[in-house]
């Protein structure tokens, strides 16, 4: 499956503190998402609603002790998501989190 990965529009990433999450293009924007730090490693991974999980995140020391925070996220049928969020669990080995959907994983593009 071929994930649309979304960025900010100058190409850059979206750091995780500075999103506005009030935005109107997280409206109805369900799938999963990545939360990575500048350091190079995965902290965090996850699936539902976009901008609830991500300000869930935003407070959670566990995550912000984490040098300069990134995040990314692109849309995926509810039908899909476990298997998504298990591959990608599986591929990136997030510091954070183990408790993923026991599903077959189903292969996607990674965002970079």
């Amino acid at each position: 499956m071929n994930l649309d990965w979304i960025k900010y529009p100058d190409g850059n990433w979206c750091n995780l503190l500075g999103l506005n999450l009030d935005d109107p293009h997280f409206n109805n924007m369900d799938g999963v998402y990545i939360i990575w730090s500048d350091k190079g490693y995965v902290v965090r991974l996850g699936q539902g609603t976009v901008k609830d999980r991500i300000r869930d995140h935003r407070v959670n020391q566990l995550i912000l002790k984490h040098p300069t925070l990134y995040a990314t996220w692109a849309q995926v049928p509810v039908t899909y998501r476990g298997r998504v969020e298990r591959y990608l669990a599986d591929a990136l080995k997030p510091v954070i989190g183990n408790a993923f959907p026991q599903e077959p994983p189903l292969q996607v593009n990674l965002p970079w």
